[in-house]
């Protein structure tokens, strides 16, 4: 069940994502889940083709550490954040799924197989499939299909930056005959196990520190990503303020 805040339909809690997924799996339908962050909130205010991806998605997971905050400010209310990176490493451990990864260099998917069998070695057999660097209108959809519903998987992961990977998903979704498409971001690059793309520490992860170690990761990119929150952030909460509801505690 979905609650909207902040002009976004949210899905909460793994248990409730998972059967969600399982459901759909079971019915044989196709869907695509967002995995949004602070940059899909604010970006999602002002680009109304992304608002409407969001919107179509068959469910939007928090991937915002900062935005289960502003509800328990709001509205004294728990929830949590589910990264995308989380998200992967729970299908691949669950071991009941077919998976298939799109997205990201020849090289990184290598490593992300390689690193992944030390968790489920069925993961060799699954397919991991490099795109080349193009705009989002530009990739041959058909064709990609065809490689997606030859391998029938479960999950189909999808790293190519938001919000590319979400525009994307929005473009394959009916082409697919079954699956669920889920956007996964800089995930293939955390779990590739390259001494490059590491994730934030734990303990910056559970004091809300993530962003920073991710600026001094990447500053340029990490910076502008920031910027943009910090910026948006002020006039997004105090909508919210404005048109509080009541939530169930």
């Amino acid at each position: 069940m979905s609650e909207e805040y902040f002009g976004i339909n949210y899905t909460f809690g793994k248990d409730a994502i998972d059967s969600t997924i399982d459901k759909w799996l079971q019915s044989d339908e196709k869907k695509y889940v967002c995995v949004a962050d602070g940059v899909t909130l604010a970006l999602s205010t002002e680009n109304k083709a992304l608002k409407n991806v969001l919107d179509e998605a068959g469910m939007v997971v928090c991937d915002s550490s900062w935005v289960p905050l502003y509800l328990r400010s709001l509205y004294g209310i728990k929830r949590e954040q589910y990264a995308g990176s989380d998200f992967l490493m729970n299908a691949v451990t669950a071991k009941k799924y077919r998976l298939m990864f799109i997205g990201a260099s020849e090289h990184t998917l290598d490593a992300l197989k390689n690193n992944l069998a030390r968790k489920n070695e069925g993961i060799r057999e699954m397919t991991f499939l490099p795109l080349p660097f193009l705009d989002v209108t530009e990739f041959d959809y058909k064709q990609i299909a065809e490689e997606i519903n030859r391998n029938r998987p479960d999950l189909i992961f999808v790293s190519l930056g938001m919000p590319k990977q979400e525009f994307f998903m929005h473009r394959l979704i009916p082409y697919i005959n079954r699956g669920v498409l889920i956007g996964v971001g800089a995930a293939f690059k955390f779990h590739s196990g390259l001494a490059n793309q590491k994730r934030a520490p734990q303990f910056m992860i559970k004091a809300k520190m993530e962003w920073i170690y991710r600026i001094w990761s990447e500053p340029e990119k990490q910076l502008k990503r920031c910027r943009l929150i910090f910026m948006s952030m002020p006039k997004i909460y105090w909508k919210e303020y404005r048109n509080k509801k009541n939530v169930a505690l």
